[in-house]
């Protein structure tokens, strides 16, 4: 049976992290994705990228309307393993954090917590004010993983793809799927006594 996660993608700078996550999850025969694109994200998404919304709807198993406060992912009889919000807007952060479920990804991340199920967080802000610590904190509580996109080095990356890509294989690795076959996902194997 296919695991069914629901990727929300919406108004912070980064949505290449999304557009990566959904091409690699599109090559795994048991993940199914449920993509849902906020209006701030559509604007984005011409600013910083060549991409097009076109192709965001091929590389996903079913996209929503995010105005559909009424699709199946906005009720907790619809089966999901969770939902990924990448980026997510510190706007997306405080709908969650307080209910204010105006719109399909609030929605389907508040179904998310009601229901137990993983709910990632990857906001996109910095530098940030005690305000925004304040909602991550709250969005912890309830349940959430809060995991910003931040840059790892010790893996050497040569180039800004390598960069993304590991940090999309720490979100899949938080979500439980297998990257243990991933030749490119270097794991932290302590350092050698004698570099030091």
């Amino acid at each position: 049976m296919k695991k069914k996660i629901i990727i929300g993608i919406t108004g912070a700078s980064g949505i290449i992290y999304s557009i990566k996550l959904l091409e690699y999850l599109n090559l795994l025969p048991n993940i199914e994705t449920h993509l849902i694109i906020s209006y701030s994200a559509r604007q984005i998404l011409s600013l910083e990228t060549k991409y097009t919304i076109k192709y965001l709807k091929s590389i996903a198993n079913v996209f929503y309307d995010y105005r559909d406060t009424s699709a199946s992912i906005a009720s907790g009889s619809f089966i999901t393993s969770g939902m990924i919000v990448l980026p997510c807007s510190i706007k997306t952060l405080s709908s969650i954090a307080n209910s204010y479920s105006n719109t399909l990804i609030i929605r389907a991340a508040d179904v998310i917590l009601k229901e137990n199920r993983k709910l990632i967080l990857c906001v996109r802000e910095s530098p940030i004010h005690i305000g925004h610590i304040d909602l991550m904190s709250k969005v912890i509580k309830m349940g959430a993983i809060v995991a910003p996109p931040i840059p790892h080095f010790y893996h050497k990356p040569k180039k800004i793809e390598d960069i993304i890509m590991y940090t999309i294989y720490r979100i899949i690795d938080l979500f439980g799927i297998d990257n243990l076959n991933n030749k490119s996902f270097l794991r932290w194997k302590g350092t050698k006594k004698d570099n030091f």
